[in-house]
């Protein structure tokens, strides 16, 4: 048996579509009216705009935080802070062996064990760029709302409230 061949004619208006429509994808000289999702309205050949960075808010007051197990925010300015692999300036004010002297919170124990739970000497290498987890504020508008109810306050509500237990 011998395959059909009335797919050619389907194969004839596809070669044609691309042959049509190929020179209108072909590069930089084509994109005039294309954007990117992640750029905007700022046409690709463009350079586009940077965002407003707002001041970093620097009144040494300890957050409260928005939701179970949230990292603490960093309430004072780092700019110009060391933080490589050479030397980390937070552990200047934060090492449990200088809080005494600085007044600063120190860090917690849970930086100084490594994955099995073992106490080290020195801060866990996993633990020890702080930016991963702590960030600094900004006084700016939140982006989103934020609902979260610490579980603190679900048990003081009283029975028929929304959100309480009962």
């Amino acid at each position: 048996m011998k395959p059909s061949r009335s797919w050619m004619p389907l194969l004839a208006v596809c070669a044609l579509l691309l042959a049509v429509l190929a020179p209108q994808a072909a590069g930089p000289a084509h994109a005039q009216g294309v954007v990117d999702a992640m750029r905007g309205p700022t046409p690709i050949a463009n350079e586009a705009k940077a965002p407003l960075l707002y001041p970093t808010e620097n009144k040494d007051i300890r957050r409260t935080r928005n939701y179970t197990m949230q990292p603490p925010t960093i309430p004072h300015k780092i700019d110009g802070y060391q933080l490589d692999k050479d030397f980390n300036r937070c552990m200047f004010c934060h090492a449990r062996t200088r809080t005494e002297e600085t007044q600063a919170i120190p860090v917690s124990i849970t930086h100084y064990m490594d994955r099995n739970n073992n106490v080290l000497a020195d801060v866990s290498p996993r633990r020890y760029f702080c930016t991963q987890c702590h960030v600094p504020q900004a006084d700016a508008k939140p982006l989103v709302g934020n609902s979260f109810v610490d579980v603190e306050q679900l048990l003081k509500r009283k029975p028929g409230t929304k959100g309480s237990s009962n």
